[in-house]
């Protein structure tokens, strides 16, 4: 069976690319304009825009629905800045952080068969853990799913260690198992371009005061400061930031050279994205994509447990004590 399926907060289809062998994406949608031209360009559609502007009955009829849904009102990084800005942040962000209450109008007019959400791994213990009660009280006791919710590391099957909660739901009570990942994969060294331009190469000026901040810190028992790569081995998270200086990730490239950052083409390695992804956009912007993006294959294996899911249809198993409870009451 082919499933219909939609493609929320849509980014550069990373989540896209792992259903594609289910069925037809009917439906994205996707706010930031440069996004939606590396979505155009490997999908043939431009995405809708503000997704706050779609009303639910517009929305074509689907099986499956997918959300990378915004992770900077829920993420370390994020909460930390807009307090340092006097700003308000998980569900109190005006902007992003009802954003996930977008999702809930479309799941309860459309009641796809199922729906795989993902963020940061910081929504299940952010505010306490109170941002994610809300969230499964809506699922769960508003809209009647059957949730489940894991945190996964991607480096075993990149090279990146990336931690994401993956939510998968369904509108019948079936069992479902999230797919079995390595702790250990593929190595830095194995994904890295043979020639590299030297533009990639921080300046000296970057490069001393990326040591000197690094070395501020250190001072102060603080662990903040650049990342060198080891290519036997995985790197740091790449984010959105990375446009900035790199830091996080920076290559070795010998005493007598500077450091230089991934090329895109290398964050698209480094999130499982294929060779012929097309990157039309500048540096700047790839950065910025591909670090909000998702590890392609995790997101593989979770579609095709989904997929088996679905089809299998195995109901959950009561709990002996809750059958004998039913048994006495009848």
């Amino acid at each position: 069976m082919l499933y219909r399926y939609i493609d929320l907060f849509a980014g550069i289809g990373g989540i896209r690319l792992a259903f594609e062998p289910y069925g037809e994406c009917v439906f994205s949608c996707e706010w930031d304009n440069k996004a939606k031209e590396t979505y155009e360009a490997n999908f043939w559609e431009k995405p809708a825009g503000d997704i706050r502007e779609v009303e639910a009955g517009a929305v074509p009829d689907h099986e499956i629905l997918l959300a990378g849904f915004p992770c900077q009102p829920f993420s370390l990084a994020g909460v930390s800045k807009k307090t340092s800005l006097g700003k308000k942040h998980g569900f109190l962000d005006e902007t992003q952080g009802t954003l996930f209450f977008d999702i809930a109008r479309i799941i309860k007019e459309k009641q796809p068969q199922a729906f795989l959400l993902e963020n940061v791994k910081n929504l299940r213990s952010h505010d306490k853990g109170r941002t994610y009660k809300v969230i499964k009280k809506v699922l769960e006791e508003e809209l009647g799913y059957t949730v489940y919710d894991k945190i996964i590391n991607a480096k075993g099957l990149v090279p990146q260690n990336r931690e994401r909660i993956y939510i998968v739901g369904f509108k019948d009570p079936v069992k479902f198992e999230y797919p079995s990942i390595p702790e250990s994969g593929p190595a830095l060294g194995d994904i890295l371009e043979e020639t590299v331009d030297d533009k990639y190469t921080l300046s000296d000026k970057l490069w001393s005061y990326l040591k000197s901040y690094k070395e501020k810190h250190s001072k102060k028992g603080n662990g903040f400061g650049y990342g060198l790569a080891d290519f036997s081995s995985h790197t740091r998270t790449l984010s959105a930031r990375y446009h900035k200086d790199g830091s996080e990730i920076l290559i070795p490239q010998g005493e007598n050279k500077n450091p230089r950052r991934l090329t895109p083409r290398e964050c698209a390695r480094l999130q499982g994205f294929p060779e012929d992804f097309k990157i039309p956009v500048s540096d700047t912007a790839a950065y910025k994509q591909f670090g909000n993006s998702v590890a392609v294959p995790v997101v593989e294996r979770i579609a095709r447990n989904m997929i088996y899911a679905i089809e299998r249809n195995a109901p959950i198993e009561k709990p002996m004590e809750e059958e004998r409870g039913e048994r006495v009451a009848k």
